[in-house]
């Protein structure tokens, strides 16, 4: 019996036994030491030989991964381990840890209940590491920590043991302050998830040399940490590896402190579903009950060239089985299981069953998308996969050979369905699409795989930024006439107040839930009671409230206003960007009695109308999207880095000293940082390594306002003269 096949029948062994089972993703910034420490885990598990463990990089399935030595897609694999005399199952996510892909991280913290975050000694907490820990905090999974690359603090820096101590002891501070921030409002966690090295939930080592210790570690085989430095600067890794093997110090850690679906699953359903808490359904997932109805969320889609589409999930209730057919939400009908499997890093073996409160890789749910819920039943779908940043560039994208357009235009839609993190506009009439993603990066793996894997030529366009439109000031009321003057809808607008914008970006507010849950945070946010009462729709990060009163006809014609308002608000008046952080005020309406006086040809003209009108009284704006820049670079170079920053519109908020290297931090808008990397290699001859994080839209300035305007107005095809009432830009 091969040892793969024996390994996937211990796993099918496991998967009956909840409380054995550890779901858990792998999560860092970039160039941490993830995927290397995944190797450790899989070699120490038997998957892969020692040897190549480090190296082989075995969750990097993909091509361009290798090529470019990051990981790109969340990759699932499932091992076992023996802690204490008892085998334990573990379903473990390794996830990317550059921003651009950061939507794989955020899924993948859906299907898992603990996320191991692994810190580089020498770097420390990066704004990555936030983001990640952000990430799974809000998920309700519990991390712990792993120190890695601490062979660099002892041969490379040279430091002592007590240097070496207060480094490693200021990076779980900063990691603990973080987890203290982010879980002070969480009421249904009572215990305290901050790290400690006594209570066993931090680990040290190097994935590179496949060495790792931990409090709990130390004590079982008598090393400390002057006999790991005395190793390691005698160059004897090997024995050090042999002596405290990584991989047995992180898998007893996931065993030990991460909870089972058991323990994990009470807490996390009311965090990610909002259905009826007291019925039999809310039960069986809080029970792990396999025998209860089937209940799978879809986290991942990918394509297998001789499978078709797999969609990959957690499974929080009944037991998957080949041949059930189960409702998608959102989808009419139902979907055959073709196969059920578990991962094995890049390969998926076929088994008979997955119970509950494991992760399982399905095929033949043809109408799944990242986030669809699948069930045996029809039932309120999970809370929607929130992700932190929208997309801030765009390509268009067309293919070489028109032949190729059909085929083209069936893989955009394929690439959008499986990473919701990709918008993709498809223009039939004239052969261009429009992609849009999280950076640079991001555009052009996707574009890449279009032309490797689908073996489709295509030309990209220049990336061109996106932009919205934002009210500065508030309106007094404005009037919508419609084309056969018949009916006027009288609108005031206002801006949104940040925490309100933000709460609606986290989907802490949004229409699917509870009416009083809504206004509850609503009004936690600032917005008066009256205000939360009256909210007919979010758009956006825009509301609309409904503060008239006994209007006849007013009820039947509301949809019609909604779509006027959206359509308004989807191109705002400047350059038909999308507008954001607005509170739009509908006072009073008059409308014809007659029905066919007051259909869609004159309701939606005349609220778009209002719309624009009270936009451009509240002082519209053009808004462009900004980054974070973290620059480490040697103290000869820091002039040429900060020159780079400021160079680009951008600002230096800080400098400093850290290790041998200077940190510059600050800001500058998107736009300008496209081409950044070659010119900040060549201006620092390569010696700096730098980071760049979404930080939102930020005004853009005046001076900058109308040429912006009508370079996008030229680029859409829109006539070069903005109306009169546009005259403050």
């Amino acid at each position: 019996m091969g040892r793969r096949k024996k390994i996937v029948e211990q796993c099918e062994r496991l998967m009956d036994e909840p409380e054995q089972i550890r779901n858990i993703a792998i999560a860092a910034h970039v160039d941490h030491g993830k995927t290397t420490l995944t190797d450790n885990l899989l070699a120490g598990a038997g998957m892969i030989s020692d040897e190549t463990a480090g190296e082989q990089l075995a969750m990097d399935t993909e091509e361009d991964e290798q090529e470019r030595g990051i990981t790109i897609d969340a990759a699932n694999v499932s091992m076992t381990h023996e802690y204490e005399d008892d085998d334990y199952l573990i379903n473990l996510i390794d996830t990317p840890g550059h921003v651009d892909f950061g939507g794989d991280v955020t899924r993948a913290m859906r299907a898992v209940d603990g996320a191991l975050v692994v810190v580089d000694a020498v770097e420390g907490a990066m704004p990555q590491t936030e983001t990640v820990l952000r990430q799974a905090l809000r998920e309700g999974v519990k991390p712990t920590l792993f120190i890695n690359k601490v062979d660099r603090l002892i041969s490379e820096l040279q430091e002592g043991p007590e240097e070496m101590q207060e480094r490693l002891l200021a990076v779980i501070r900063e990691v603990n302050d973080l987890i203290r921030g982010m879980t002070e409002e969480m009421d249904d966690i009572d215990e305290d998830w901050t790290v400690s090295v006594e209570g066993g939930t931090v680990g040290f080592g190097s994935a590179l040399y496949k060495w790792g210790v931990s409090f709990p570690s130390m004590q079982r085989t008598g090393m400390d940490f002057g006999d790991i430095m005395d190793l390691e600067r005698s160059d004897k890794r090997q024995e050090l590896h042999e002596r405290t093997p990584l991989s047995d110090v992180v898998l007893d850690m996931v065993c030990e402190h991460f909870p089972n679906p058991v323990d994990a699953q009470p807490r996390r359903i009311p965090r990610i579903w909002r259905g009826d808490a007291d019925s039999e359904l809310a039960d069986t997932m809080r029970l792990v009950d396999e025998e209860g109805e089937v209940v799978l969320m879809v986290t991942d889609i990918g394509v297998d060239p001789h499978a078709g589409e797999i969609a990959a999930g957690r499974v929080f209730s009944g037991t998957l089985e080949k041949g059930q057919e189960l409702y998608v939400s959102g989808t009419a009908g139902k979907n055959r299981i073709q196969s059920v499997g578990i991962y094995m890093g890049g390969e998926r073996e076929e088994v008979d069953r997955v119970p509950a409160g494991n992760i399982a890789a399905v095929t033949g749910l043809k109408d799944a998308i990242a986030g669809s819920t699948v069930s045996s039943v029809e039932m309120t779908p999970f809370e929607s996969i929130e992700h932190i940043s929208e997309p801030v560039i765009t390509k268009s994208i067309e293919a070489k050979n028109m032949d190729d357009l059909p085929k083209l235009i069936e893989t955009l839609r394929q690439v959008s369905k499986e990473d919701p993190t990709i918008q993709i506009e498809i223009n039939e009439d004239t052969g261009e699409h429009l992609i849009s993603g999280q950076g640079e990066l991001h555009l052009e793996v996707q574009t890449q795989r279009i032309e490797r894997n689908q073996g489709i030529p295509v030309n990209t366009g220049e990336p061109i930024v996106v932009f919205r439109e934002a009210p500065q000031q508030a309106t007094e009321e404005v009037e919508g006439i419609s084309p056969n003057r018949h009916n006027r809808f009288y609108i005031s607008l206002q801006p949104l107040n940040e925490d309100i914008v933000e709460k609606i970006q986290l989907g802490d507010v949004s229409m699917n839930m509870p009416e009083q849950e809504r206004r509850e945070a609503l009004q936690e946010a600032g917005m008066d009671k009256d205000t939360s009462q009256n909210v007919e729709h979010i758009h956006g990060t825009n509301i609309l409230i409904d503060d008239t009163k006994g209007i006849q006809h007013l009820n039947e014609t509301m949809e019609l206003v909604i779509e006027g308002l959206e359509e308004a608000l989807d191109d705002g008046p400047l350059a038909n960007e999308p507008v954001q952080g607005s509170l739009i005020r509908l006072h009073d309406a008059r409308l014809h009695e007659d029905t066919i006086h007051r259909g869609p040809a004159q309701v939606i003209p005349a609220v778009r109308e209002a719309v624009h009108r009270a936009l451009i009284r509240a002082e519209v704006r053009l808004l462009e999207p900004i980054q974070d820049v973290r620059i480490d670079v040697p103290n000869e170079y820091m002039g040429s880095a900060s020159g780079e920053i400021q160079g680009r519109r951008g600002r230096v908020d800080d400098m400093y000293q850290e290790g041998d290297l200077m940190v510059v931090e600050g800001v500058a808008p998107v736009e300008e940082m496209i081409g950044f990397s070659s010119d900040i290699r060549s201006a620092t001859e390569g010696r700096a390594s730098w980071n760049t994080e979404n930080a939102g839209f930020q005004v853009m300035a005046d001076n900058l306002q109308r040429d912006q305007i009508m370079e996008i107005r030229e680029r859409k095809g829109m006539k070069l003269e903005l109306s009169e009432a546009v005259d403050y830009i």
